[in-house]
């Protein structure tokens, strides 16, 4: 069932004029802000050694009221959709009222409840990355439990050496309502799913694991097929195969080759975090003072766009109410842009990119990422290889640990292959990649033609909240860069 508009889903417990109108007599004396109004369903259905378990089926529903001025906010929230929690909402963020506002910021927690009914607002003045679905009740629990189950007989089907079968199908469906200081109304319905096959093989005494997830801002027509299944498990299982069979890797500076997609997720976290309006204003991030000078090889251009189609981290409107956008972070090796939400926007006389963004009505907004990739150059991955006489081809990560202020990090591959004479020859494990995102960029000395996305896995954490995002790039060789492993 698709419904038409999504205010529909407050109609029985709230009425939306009476919130609004209660909320806007906040923003005097120079104070700015919004109403923001969420309702999300979540749902997550697994199987395990052949057994599904019990579905996990939750929802959240709440509004959050934020006052800011100059870098001051007040912040109060509820689970209850209604007038009366509204006006005890702005009587607390309220910057004319009798709570200190000079001590930094304030969130409060309110508990009300109350029933009235919802008067009808929309706008579609935005772009449409991904359809206004209602997508969790479209597909019967029985379809989705069958699907689990073909999982799990391909997967057995195709190597005698799979010891265990897990595979998680998850969605999210959420509505957000947002009227800001200035009277503007913004809605959305955010559909996102996703699906994830781990598989554990085992060849005499060794036990290897592959997994690959993906998906997206769509229903779950788009995702339970047989062809997805077959990608997913052959994927893994692949994966799976060549870790059995890998030798320790090496130790020491080399070129490394970044295989496309996933990877930029050592681009997202390495460079991109210390591109948001909030390092940018506090100036600690190493790049505060950098732009428009030239921080990267001149075949670098980095962009943070959150308009592609049914992409993870793609959004109609952010969560403050403004339009998302494609944003120019790196051109041709010069920083041009940072990421910007309203307050820090304001404070550095410069204007929103679309990217103030928040995990729930229970959080203020923040400066984060959308899609975050790196542009395609001119180089085949197969010039790269043969460029390269002693390194490695790192396929994926699985996990790092970085610093966002300097942008140190060390990233884990999880699938890596050994590179002799210009040729791949056998796949390694523990290749420990150690470096800084802003001297990378300038050891960077081929890009490839083969941009790619990510397949729609990624989260990304910031103060405590974790937002959907997308990262990518094309192959890169990167000339020299700390190799940590056990050694040939």
């Amino acid at each position: 069932m698709k419904k038409e508009n999504s205010v529909d889903f407050f109609a029985d417990i709230c009425d939306l004029k009476a919130m609004v109108q209660n909320a806007l007599p906040v923003f005097v004396d120079g104070s700015c802000g919004e109403l923001f109004l969420e309702y999300a369903e979540n749902e997550v259905l697994k199987i395990e050694n052949g057994v599904v378990q019990t579905p996990d089926i939750s929802s959240r529903r709440g509004f959050g009221l934020r006052a800011f001025r100059r870098d001051l906010s007040r912040y109060s929230y509820s689970s209850s959709l209604n007038e009366f929690a509204v006006k005890k909402a702005a009587a607390v963020v309220n910057f004319s009222s009798p709570a200190d506002c000079n001590n930094g910021n304030h969130l409060y927690q309110i508990d009300e409840t109350d029933n009235d009914t919802m008067t009808n607002s929309r706008s579609d003045d935005a772009h449409h990355p991904y359809e206004d679905v209602r997508f969790i009740d479209t597909v019967s629990l029985n379809k989705k439990i069958e699907f689990l189950g073909s999982i799990d007989a391909y997967a057995r089907s195709k190597s005698p050496l799979i010891q265990q079968v897990i595979a998680t199908l998850s969605a999210s469906w959420q509505v957000t309502y947002i009227a800001t200081d200035k009277g503007k109304v913004t809605q959305d319905i955010r559909p996102l799913v996703r699906l994830s096959v781990s598989l554990i093989l085992q060849k005499g005494n060794v036990l290897e694991n592959g997994m690959y997830s993906g998906g997206g801002r769509f229903g779950y027509e788009f995702i339970l097929n047989d062809s997805t299944m077959h990608f997913y498990v052959d994927e893994a299982l692949r994966q799976a195969d060549a870790k059995l069979n890998a030798i320790r890797a090496p130790a020491g500076e080399m070129p490394v080759i970044l295989a496309n997609g996933w990877t930029g997720i050592m681009l997202h976290e390495s460079i991109g975090h210390g591109l948001e309006g909030d390092f940018i204003r506090k100036k600690t991030s190493s790049f505060h003072n950098l732009l428009g000078e030239t921080i990267a090889a001149p075949n670098i251009s980095v962009v943070d766009d959150g308009t592609l189609l049914q992409r993870r981290g793609s959004i109609r409107f952010d969560d403050e109410g403004n339009k998302s956008q494609r944003t120019m972070l790196i051109e041709n090796g010069k920083l041009v842009g940072f990421l910007w939400d309203r307050m820090n926007a304001s404070l550095m006389s410069t204007s929103s990119t679309g990217n103030g963004r928040r995990e729930s009505y229970k959080h203020m907004p923040i400066p984060r990422m959308t899609n975050t990739f790196m542009l395609a150059g001119n180089c085949s991955s197969e010039e790269m290889i043969g460029n390269v006489k002693m390194g490695l081809f790192a396929k994926t990560f699985s996990s790092g640990q970085v610093d966002v202020v300097s942008g140190k990090f060390v990233f884990l591959s999880e699938e890596a292959y050994l590179i002799e004479n210009g040729k791949i020859v056998t796949p390694v494990n523990g290749a420990m990649l150690i470096g800084d995102g802003p001297s990378i960029l300038k050891k960077i000395s081929m890009v490839g033609n083969d941009l790619n996305l990510d397949p729609g896995v990624g989260t990304c954490g910031k103060n405590g909240q974790h937002v959907p995002v997308g990262v990518g790039e094309p192959s890169v060789l990167i000339d020299r860069i700390t190799v940590g492993g056990a050694g040939l």
